[in-house]
Formats: structure tokens, C-alpha cells, sequence
């Protein structure tokens, strides 16, 4: 990569930026602040007679003086150690922060009760009453601090719940949590609510596992905390020890949960169905028991991948709370609790910028949009992790979004049966293990024959981007005297028809029961259901497939076996789409596209401190030879070489195919020719003029090494045009015409890279290169990925290239396309050079013009000596020529 005049006027302070940042990386770090640990006492119970000793940690805002408070909260399971690094984080950031353990938990005492008003949230409105005592912390009035809470999970809940009631609170931002948590643990996506939902049996029961461990029996003698699934995680790491207490026999059975949370889920893990005391004792613990009063403005994070609890969940607290008049934010990111925390550094980022406005006063403009959602950009080509990118809009537009796509589904009635005990169950996901299942188990699922009925639309002519929850009507018939109540599973899937197996989105499926009439023979019953909210592109030519099953693993189902008869009531599938939800397409700014080049050069610049530059300056003579490489050098760390006294030329018209066996040095030799890294010897001469990283010769150079690297959320022509711009260069010069000619892509250039195939891409990389029409074109494996029709039409196109007096270095593995493709070669062998000529005379020279490329190098690099071929190019590096002639003739 090279820069224009304006381009260099551009990187001078980038360099400085970037010299500054690894000044600042290499300067020690202050330690982390360092909490203050204690015991708070507070009191508690419906009768306030319950005494509480809640084990604390309190940081104090770094730097000194008075800052805003923030409550940090733990997750069900977690201690106060599992938010220790959030906390550590917002000290720095000037805040006063406590963290705790909830009640029931580590090292605090007391028992679980599930966030319930007369217990957690006393002792939440205890603690910012020991907030508003610290000098640390300023106040809004006195015995009111500057106070907001953050937590995940069951920490998420308590900040809504002390929201409701106490009105000191002046901002919160709860990740992955619930509205009901009855509906949660008894969801019915037809919409007949908790009390005859469907039991969320698996998550129920991790749930009362996780919180039935008494004080200190988490293992012997230990106390675990900690977030394996993100900041509502079930699993922790070890912490320090809490006394075992002597346990009653009902202590026992209940761990550390009231005796009257573990009677209610005694009862209904034996039924699994919901009691009236047991949906009362979960709302009561759950915003929807306060709708009306959390008026405080509210950042809601929602994990995308959470079938505890989906985003409908943040869904119905963003409009409770809006519905008060309070500012009202909702973000969809990659994470929740079956899938981990996959944003942590963004979701800190929101949760600050949202503190820091709220209660800090800043008066900037709210930050963030109103509603953002995570999409999958891809793999960086180079790391290969995946990109993900944040699309936004300044409304939030609800799970029906701002318009419906209606897409026609069919297929005929179906019978389904339900097996005795709903035992085998098909598998859509595994509660509690999304993390050990990881990417490669995240959205497939497993059928059981006979227990499924599907209904599919027709490849879509166009894409289908959904946001929100699609809906569609079913009716199903009982076949026999079979009971009067049907659960059933309903799922949206994304089939792509090419061989790979049907992806479930987050995988998530929508319980729902039906109520068939009394009576005898056939009987029927239609239910309109709500599909799970997701965020998911159907592609061109992909179909919409509707599954419905009889069973699932993580949910209770009916003992008895029986048949029922599935069918469309209506064939319409509402897609809900939001139209100003728009994925950036702009890529980030030109300039950064020089952050490589400007790194490599800064880093050389750091390296070679204290050397002597090499000589700058042009040679006459050599004005019109497209490269001369003359005794190059470069060693590793250890001065072993890997380029060892290379000299060669290259001259004008020529395809040079540059070989060698794996580790022979050739990719360092290009990177050194494009500026990239410097030689430690010798030098290298393009058009004349010596390469140094920045060298305005080296935009005559277009070069595709180790791999095409692109924006994979910007379309083929956009990274193109992006490129191009980034040289500064005039967009008339790019001959963009022409290098889109040349990757052959069609339609496929207004398409994300993301959607590429490995040679679309390469294609696309070539492309690049050529942009400008540069006269030395540097090739690394050009037809990698690309069929048998394409490499041929690859090596139409760099012939023709160099037929037009430019110069073409092609470096690749493919020793027959070498022979058809390139008119002179250069092998090395451990950085040395072997051979450098014609390829007809290195074929002559060796079999008497009938051998072939691949027999002559490998005898080359088995016997490692060096030969020139007729017709060799002088290669100018001080008597190299004759340096060459005379190894061939040692070698002869």
C-alpha cells in the first residue's frame, strides 16, 4: 500500500498516533483499584424481623473525591467475586461501586427468595442507604445518593425491582433478564399465559440446583461464583470458603432456597404444570408486579441467543417503562444464556456511556439509539473471528416491527405422534451447555421420525431480513380418543437447499398448548401462534420452513401417548421487518485502510532505532526495468536467514513465476519488495527507484499476498471503491471497468463479502490489485480456490496483462499452471537462489525440452545448488551474473 501526496500528509499523524499507542501499551499499567472488603448488616421480611449480614465489596472512584455510586449485581449463582472485573472497570471510570453477595449466596446469609420485595429488595434499599453515608459518594439530597444499579440475570431483576421501590434510583441498565418470571418458566406461545403454559422442566431444574446448595456446600467446603454464560451465568469458578452450618432435614431439602419457594417447585417439577400459588410467588418477584412504577431511564440488554429469557421479555419491560414517560433504550446482542458473553467490552462500553450521561450529567445527547441490534458480519479473513456489527434506529419498533413480509408456506396435513413419557425428544437446545456446545452446535437440531410436521415456502426471490416475532396460524385435529390438551413445539427455520442441514436461528422454539372441544371422533382446535423473536437474514433462493414437534428435551410434555393430525389453517407466515433497520454499510474511513501499511512502517521505525537508513535516491539506468533485487538479505531473531544474498530482474512484458518449497522465503521476499518489512542487506529497486516502506514508486506496484482480506459487511464493489479511494489517487485512474471485468462476479458484486466463496474472494482480491492498471503486478497463489474454468480464464487474463508491457511475479504451488502461465521463473531453496531464467530454456536445459516443470524443480531443490538457464537476465548485483554462471558451472 502507497500514499499520494495527501495520503502521507494523512499517515504522518497516524504514525505518531500509532508510535504513541505502543509507547502507552509498553508503559506499566496502574494496578486495578482495589476494593474494600465488608459485612453489611440489614434487615428484612415481610415482618422486618429477619436479620441479614450481606458480604460486600465497596470501591472507592479512582483518583480520590466524591462520584456517582453504581449497585453492580451478580447473577443467580454468582457471588459478588463474578462482577468483581465490571466493578473494577467503573471505579476507574470514577464511579464509587458496591457489589454483594444476594442473599442465600457465598458469604452472605439468609436465603434465597427470588428478588421478592420483602427480602432482596430491602436489602438492595439498605445498601443505598449505606451508599448515601460514604464520603465517597455524592448526593442528590441528603440520605439520596447519586446511585444507579447494573447487573445480569437475576441481577438485571433486582435493578428493575428496586426501581419500583425506591425512588432514589436514578438510572439502571439490566442485561438478560425476565418481565414474568412465571411466563418464563411457563411460556405458551399461543398466548393462553403461565397457568397453562408449557414447563421449562431442564432450566427449572439448573435453576433449583444451582440456588438448592446450602452455605458452604458447593463442593467441600467451598463457595463458587462466577458467570460461565455471561453476566446471568450458572456456573462459576472457586472462591473463598464460607462456614457449613448444621442443617435441618427441610434445610436439607431446600438448600438455601425459603421453605416455601422449594414446596412450590417440589410440586410443580412432580406435575409440571403451574400452580395459582406458584405463578403468584414468581410475579411477585417479576417487573410485570409493578408495571407503572419504574420510571427511571433504562438501558435494556437482551441476549439474542437466551431461551430462558427471550427477547419478548425485553420487549414488555421496554413498554412498561416507556409507558411512564422514562427514557427508554433496548439493545439485541450477541450473548445470553445459551450462548454466552460475547460482547463483554460493548456492553461495558453502553453501560458507561449510559451511566455517564444519566449520572453523571455530561449534557451530551443521549447516547446510543433508541433500539440497536447485533448481526453477524462474517469472518475476518485473517483471524477468522467473526465480525459483528451494530445496526441501529432512533425507535424502538417492537416485536411486529414496522412492516410485515407475508411469504406463503405449504405442504399437506400431517399426522404427528406424541411417544409415551415424551421420551426420545427431539433436541433444539441444551439449557446450561450452550457454551460447550459452542458455534458448532448453535442452531441444529435434532428430529425424532414421526414426530414432526413441516411446511415450506418456495426459494425466496429476494432476501428477508426479520426482526421481531413471526406469526401463523395452525389447526390441529385429535385422530383418536387421545387427550383434550395438545403441547406442541413450534419452530422457524432457515433452509438453504444446498446439502447443509436446516439452521434453527438462536435456537430457540415457541411452546404452545392447544384445548381441543369435548366429545367424541374428530375434534379441532386452531391456535395463532407467536414465533420466538429473532434478528436473522433468510438469503436468495433460501426457504422458510415451519416445523412443528410434540416434544423438546428442555420441556415437560404429556405421559400419554397419542396422534394428532397437523395442518395450516392459514398458508400466510407474517415476517415482521423494521425498514429503517439498516446494517452500516459504510465501512470505516479511508484511511484506515493505510493502518497496515502504516503500521509496518512505524514498527521498522521502532525496530531499526539507532540503524543507518538505507540511501534513498533514484538510478537512471535502471529507469525501465520493473524490478532488480540485489544481495537481499533478511534474517529471523536468531540470525538464521530465511532470504540469503537473493540478486534477480525482472523485465518488462514478462510473467515470472517465483518458486520454492515451503519456507524457501518467498513470501518474506515480497513483502520486502512491497515495503512491508525491510532487509537487513541488499537492496530493492523498482523502476530505479530503492523500495523503503512508503516509497511513493511503490504505487506502481499492485499486490495480493497471503491471503484477500475485505469488509465483510460491505459489498464486493464497495470494498473496491473504498480501496481505491483510500489511495488518494483520482477515481478516473482506479479503471474500475476494467477490474471488475476481471473478477467476473455479475451480481454477486452488490452482495456482502461476507456471502463469498474462497474464490469469489480471490477473484475479488485480483481485482483489487488491479485497480490503476499497475505496471508490476505481485501475485501470492492466485488461483487459489478457484475451478478448473476460472484458472484457466486466470491465466488468459495475466497473460493478456503483460502482453500490454506490464510485468507480472507470480508466486504459487501449482507447478503445471506456472508452466502454462508464466513465461521466465526464479526458484529458491532456504532463502537462496536456485534457478532464474526462461522456462523453456530451464526445461531444455534439463530433458531436452520434453520435461516437465515439476520434475525439473523438485530435482532442483533436492540438490539445493544454484543454475542459470539460457537466456537468464543479468541481475546487475555486483558481478552476480557471473556469481550465477559460475554455480552452473560447478554444478555442470
Amino acid at each position: 500500500m502507497t500514499f499520494s501526496r495527501r495520503g502521507r500528509v494523512v499517515a504522518l499523524p497516524l504514525i505518531a498516533a500509532l508510535v504513541g499507542a505502543v509507547v502507552w501499551a509498553l508503559w506499566p499499567s496502574p494496578p486495578p483499584p482495589r476494593g474494600v472488603e465488608l459485612s453489611i448488616p440489614v434487615v428484612d421480611g415481610p415482618r422486618d424481623d429477619q436479620r441479614v449480614v450481606l458480604d460486600a465489596t465497596f470501591f472507592p472512584p479512582a483518583g480520590g473525591g466524591k462520584g456517582p455510586a453504581v449497585l453492580l449485581a451478580h447473577g443467580f449463582g454468582g457471588t459478588k467475586h463474578s462482577v468483581r472485573t465490571q466493578a473494577q472497570r467503573l471505579a476507574e471510570a470514577g464511579y464509587a461501586v458496591l457489589t454483594w453477595s444476594a442473599r442465600g449466596f457465598g458469604g452472605s446469609t439468609g436465603q434465597i427468595a427470588l428478588n421478592s420485595p420483602d427480602y432482596e429488595v430491602k436489602d438492595v434499599r439498605q445498601l443505598i442507604d449505606w451508599l448515601a453515608a460514604r464520603p465517597e459518594v455524592r448526593l442528590d439530597a441528603p440520605g439520596d445518593p447519586t446511585v444507579g444499579i447494573a447487573g445480569g440475570s437475576y441481577g438485571g431483576a433486582i435493578a428493575l425491582m428496586t426501581a419500583a421501590y425506591d425512588r432514589r434510583v436514578d438510572a439502571i441498565v439490566p442485561q438478560i433478564t425476565w418481565y414474568d418470571l412465571a411466563d418464563a418458566l411457563f411460556p405458551d406461545a399461543a398466548g393462553g399465559g403461565p397457568e397453562g403454559g408449557v414447563f421449562k422442566r431442564m432450566w427449572a431444574g439448573l435453576f433449583f440446583t444451582r440456588g438448592g446448595v446450602p452455605a458452604g456446600g458447593n463442593g467441600p467446603g467451598g463457595e463458587e461464583d462466577g458467570d460461565a454464560a455471561g453476566p446471568g451465568g450458572l456456573s462459576g469458578l472457586p472462591g473463598r470458603t464460607s462456614p457449613r452450618p448444621t442443617l435441618s432435614e427441610q434445610e436439607a431439602a431446600c438448600g438455601r432456597f425459603l421453605p416455601e419457594i422449594c414446596r412450590v417447585y417440589q410440586e410443580v417439577a412432580r406435575t409440571g404444570e403451574a400452580t395459582p400459588e406458584a405463578v403468584e410467588l414468581l410475579r411477585r418477584s417479576s417487573p410485570i408486579s409493578v408495571r407503572g412504577r419504574i420510571s427511571v431511564p433504562t438501558l435494556l440488554l437482551q441476549g439474542q441467543r437466551d431461551s430462558l429469557f427471550p427477547l419478548d421479555h425485553a420487549d414488555a419491560n421496554a413498554r412498561a417503562i416507556a409507558a411512564t414517560g422514562a427514557p427508554v433504550q433496548i439493545a439485541w446482542f450477541d450473548g445470553g444464556h445459551d450462548g454466552g458473553d460475547g460482547e463483554a467490552d460493548w456492553v461495558h462500553e453502553r453501560t458507561l456511556a449510559w451511566f455517564d450521561h444519566w449520572l453523571k450529567g455530561d449534557g451530551s445527547a443521549v447516547p446510543g439509539d433508541g433500539f440497536t441490534v447485533t448481526r453477524d458480519g462474517g469472518r475476518d479473513p485473517g483471524s477468522r473471528q467473526r465480525v459483528l456489527l451494530h445496526a441501529g434506529t432512533d425507535r424502538y419498533p417492537g416485536l411486529d416491527g414496522t412492516a410485515t413480509t407475508e411469504v406463503r408456506l405449504s405442504g399437506p396435513a400431517q399426522n404427528v405422534a406424541t411417544p409415551p413419557g415424551g421420551s426420545p425428544a427431539a433436541v433444539t437446545s441444551v439449557p446450561g451447555f450452550g457454551d460447550l456446545l459452542g458455534s458448532a452446535g448453535a442452531g441444529m437440531t435434532v428430529d425424532m421420525p414421526g414426530q414432526s410436521a413441516s411446511f415450506e415456502s418456495a426459494p425466496l426471490e429476494r432476501p428477508v431480513e426479520v426482526t421481531g416475532s413471526a406469526t401463523v396460524t395452525v389447526r390441529v385435529t385429535a385422530t383418536g380418543d387421545g387427550p383434550g390438551e395438545v403441547t406442541l413445539f413450534a419452530r422457524l427455520e432457515d433452509v438453504a437447499g444446498d446439502g447443509r442441514p436446516p439452521v434453527l436461528p438462536e435456537g430457540l422454539v415457541a411452546p404452545f398448548k392447544v384445548v381441543l372441544p369435548e366429545g367424541e371422533g374428530e375434534r379441532s382446535a386452531e391456535a395463532t401462534i407467536r414465533l420466538p423473536a429473532i434478528d436473522h437474514r433468510f438469503d436468495v433462493g433460501h426457504r422458510v420452513r415451519l416445523t412443528i414437534s410434540t416434544t423438546d428435551l428442555a420441556y415437560a410434555v404429556p405421559d400419554e401417548p397419542a396422534v394428532h393430525r397437523i395442518a395450516l389453517a392459514d398458508h400466510t407466515l407474517d415476517l415482521p421487518v423494521v425498514s429503517a433497520l439498516v446494517t452500516p454499510e459504510r465501512g470505516p474511513d479511508a484511511w484506515t485502510w493505510a493502518l497496515p501499511a502504516v503500521a509496518s512502517a512505524a514498527a521498522a521505525a521502532l525496530v531499526l532505532t539507532g540503524r543507518r537508513r538505507p540511501r534513498g535516491g533514484a538510478d537512471p539506468a535502471l529507469a525501465d526495468v520493473p524490478l532488480r533485487i540485489s544481495g537481499l538479505t533478511k534474517r529471523y531473531r536468531n540470525g538464521e536467514r530465511v532470504v540469503d544474498d537473493l540478486s534477480f530482474q525482472v523485465e518488462r512484458g514478462q510473467v515470472l513465476g517465483l518458486l520454492g518449497p515451503n519456507g524457501a522465503g518467498k513470501t518474506t521476499t515480497m513483502r520486502m519488495l512491497m515495503g512491508l518489512i525491510h532487509p537487513d542487506a541488499g537492496d530493492i529497486h523498482i523502476f530505479g527507484h530503492r523500495v523503503v516502506p512508503g516509497a511513493p514508486v511503490l504505487s506502481r506496484l499492485g499486490s495480493f499476498v497471503e491471503g484477500p482480506g475485505f469488509l465483510p459487511h460491505l459489498s464486493g464493489r464497495a470494498n473496491l471503491e473504498l480501496y481505491w479511494r483510500a489511495t488518494g489517487r483520482p477515481r478516473e485512474d482506479a479503471h474500475m471497468d476494467e477490474a471488475l471485468e476481471i473478477a467476473g462476479l455479475g451480481d454477486a458484486l452488490e452482495r456482502p463479502v461476507r456471502t463469498y466463496s474462497q474464490g469469489m474472494r480471490q477473484r475479488l482480491a485480483i481485482a483489487q490489485a488491479m485497480l490503476g492498471l499497475p505496471d508490476l503486478l505481485v501475485l501470492d497463489e492466485p488461483t487459489n480456490g478457484l475451478d478448473p474454468p476460472q484458472i484457466r480464464e486466470m491465466r488468459r487474463v495475466l497473460k493478456r496483462y503483460a502482453e500490454r508491457g506490464r510485468t507480472v511475479i507470480i508466486s504459487s504451488h501449482l507447478l503445471s499452471e506456472v508452466e502454462q502461465t508464466c513465461d521466465h521463473v526464479v526458484v529458491m531453496q532456504r532463502g537462496r537462489l536456485v534457478a532464474a531464467g526462461p522456462v523453456d530454456g530451464l526445461l531444455s536445459s534439463a530433458g531436452g525440452g520434453n520435461g516437465r516443470l515439476e520434475d525439473v524443480f523438485l530435482a532442483l531443490i533436492a540438490e539445493g545448488g544454484g543454475s542459470a538457464v539460457p537466456g537468464a537476465a543479468a541481475d546487475g548485483a555486483g558481478g552476480g551474473k557471473d556469481r550465477v554462471e559460475d554455480k552452473a558451472g560447478d554444478k555442470a
